[in-house]
């Protein structure tokens, strides 16, 4: 069976930002923004247009994917500034990055169940419950605050 393999003059190394921000799915604005924060890099033509290598739509690829988990630009950046230049993260820091990563995520997904499990005990009093208002709000101390569930803002 043949297999056809494209003529790698075909294909083309580098790409225009509309091209990118269709390919990855990231808008144009951000895909500037990602490069004034240093996180991808592009080289200008002679009519000062952005060039991307194609290798920068795997960095998007994990800026976006560790974005959705959570993870800050700027710890994005601390990972990626170990890569070389034009270097698109592989496999193996893809596994590294998520096992440094996943305690922090499970953290935040422990918080989240905390919060969660606290609006469900709230009656909007200010307090966590008339049980608790003893406990965590003694004399209506929150009252002072203003009206709402202080706690949980």
């Amino acid at each position: 069976m043949l297999v056809h393999v494209p003529d790698s003059a075909n294909v083309v190394p580098e790409l225009t930002i509309g091209e990118v921000s269709a390919r990855s799915g990231v808008p144009a604005s951000a895909l500037r923004f990602y490069e004034r924060q240093g996180l991808i890099q592009s080289r200008r033509t002679s009519g000062n247009q952005r060039r991307y290598h194609r290798t920068m739509l795997r960095r998007i690829a994990f800026i976006r994917a560790s974005q959705t988990v959570g993870i800050p630009l700027s710890v994005i950046g601390d990972v990626l500034s170990l890569l070389p230049a034009g270097v698109a993260p592989n496999r193996e820091m893809w596994i590294r990055a998520s096992a440094c990563w996943g305690e922090e995520i499970n953290a935040r997904i422990a918080k989240m169940e905390r919060m969660r499990d606290r609006f469900t005990q709230c009656i909007g009093c200010g307090c966590l419950s008339f049980e608790q208002c003893a406990l965590v709000n003694p004399d209506d101390a929150l009252a002072e605050q203003g009206p709402g569930p202080r706690r949980l803002l």
